[in-house]
């Protein structure tokens, strides 16, 4: 179920009323994609953050706009204040949520290995999934049991349980957690780190023209 999240429009777009609306709490923001003209927004500051720490970066959100039409969207990109961190601009994608998508969620290992118990280091080389699934099916993780990982054992996405809600689109042969003995051990390279400015890909979509709004 997608999380409610009160919008206003915003028809003054100069910097004195950009600068009002932080002043008030609220973050300015546009909505865009589906081939829907962009729409100026703002939204309130904690409810967005309390809404992305509880329900995750994948969260499908459905924007309950003052004035005008709800709608369903996807955190796409936020900006920051340099100086003291704070969110200054987000910008939302508008989702189908009957239309399969990429996207990537976190991988958690669950459990006590006996090779590290025994002595052996464990290691996860990959700590993000790339999965094709429904905005509405989108896990929040995924977990990995390490229970009966012994030394010299890994565990490969081909080990993963398949899901009737979404499939695996990374190489089967890549690792995500293994146990090396003591003095094997070696620095795996990381998993590539995730690009979270990137637009979701929409499977079977056309791309949409993205528009900028200062």
């Amino acid at each position: 179920m997608a999380i409610s999240l009160k919008a206003k429009q915003r028809e003054d777009l100069s910097r004195g009323a950009t600068n009002e609306v932080r002043n008030e709490g609220n973050i300015p923001a546009v909505v865009y994609g589906k081939g829907e003209d962009a729409l100026t927004i703002s939204v309130n500051n904690l409810e967005l953050l309390k809404t992305l720490r509880d329900e995750g970066r994948n969260a499908i959100i459905t924007l309950d706009v003052e004035n005008g039409d709800a709608v369903d969207v996807m955190l796409h990109e936020y900006q920051t204040d340099p100086v003291r961190g704070d969110v200054i601009h987000a910008d939302f994608y508008i989702v189908d949520l009957t239309e399969e998508m990429d996207v990537e969620v976190p991988v958690r290992l669950e459990g006590d290995a006996i090779g590290s118990r025994d002595g052996g280091i464990l290691q996860q080389p990959l700590y993000e999934l790339q999965i094709r699934v429904k905005p509405r099916d989108i896990p929040e993780e995924i977990v990995v049991n390490i229970d009966e990982l012994e030394i010299g054992d890994s565990i490969s996405i081909a080990d993963l349980p398949k899901s009737d809600l979404y499939e695996f689109l990374e190489d089967e042969e890549t690792t995500i957690a293994v146990v090396l003995a003591p003095q094997e051990e070696e620095e795996l390279e990381p998993a590539e780190d995730i690009d979270f400015s990137a637009e979701p890909e929409l499977v079977g979509a056309e791309d949409d023209e993205e528009e900028e709004v200062e």
